[in-house]
């Protein structure tokens, strides 16, 4: 056999790995439930310091700016703050006490820094990588793509307490994040044998029932 038809062959036993194609990000804006708050999210323009584009430009990262409505109903800009994310997050949402939780980046899902929590001045209480959130081998399990890691799947949305983020990880299965926006903790739970466990932390792992972690301060 040829040199050639064997790297044919290889190519043909080998699946491709998935292409990422995305939009250009946008300056976009979220509010709270309550309309009391609203965060505008400029992109920043930082494209090298995304993973496997370290070649790219590097520069400013994104930016917050922070919005409260005030008695003539009009909304005052607050604080203006820089993100952790490079280019943009990929998703944020805005709870009715004005905090500030980004999920994941711009072209890069699952990797930097996927979940920050910041309050409503723009300043950060807490930040996670996925390493912090899972442990090796459930990483490489995630389905990946040329530049993400796909970690979730489902909704997410701040509950109607409006003290936790939930991020949905594998839908319909009950496996899903609370995030706490004051404290910046959080539990993972799951069903393991019909009974619903949550742990507080990646390691060491301790499962526990799901009212016994609390997030609150």
């Amino acid at each position: 056999m040829t040199l050639r038809v064997s790297l044919v062959l290889l190519m043909l036993a080998t699946p491709p790995a998935r292409a990422d194609d995305w939009a250009a990000p946008l300056t976009r804006e979220a509010f709270s439930a309550s309309r009391e708050y609203f965060v505008r999210v400029v992109p920043g323009k930082s494209l090298g310091d995304t993973y496997g584009f370290a070649s790219q430009e590097k520069g400013p990262y994104a930016r917050a700016e922070f919005y409260r409505r005030a008695q003539d109903r009009s909304y005052r800009l607050v604080a203006e703050e820089g993100l952790l994310n490079p280019v943009a997050p990929l998703e944020f949402l805005v709870a009715d006490n004005g905090h500030l939780v980004t999920l994941d980046n711009w072209h890069n899902v699952g990797y930097g820094k996927v979940v920050a929590i910041y309050d409503a001045r723009g300043k950060l209480i807490r930040s996670y990588e996925l390493r912090e959130l899972f442990d090796a081998e459930e990483i490489k399990r995630f389905p990946h793509s040329m530049s993400s890691i796909h970690w979730r799947n489902g909704t997410l949305y701040i509950r109607h307490d409006q003290t936790t983020a939930l991020v949905t990880v594998a839908s319909g299965t009950g496996a899903d994040f609370l995030f706490g926006i004051e404290t910046g903790r959080f539990k993972y739970c799951e069903y393991q044998e019909k009974n619903y466990r949550c742990r507080g932390a990646n390691q060491p792992r301790q499962w526990a029932p799901n009212a016994s972690l609390p997030l609150e301060r």
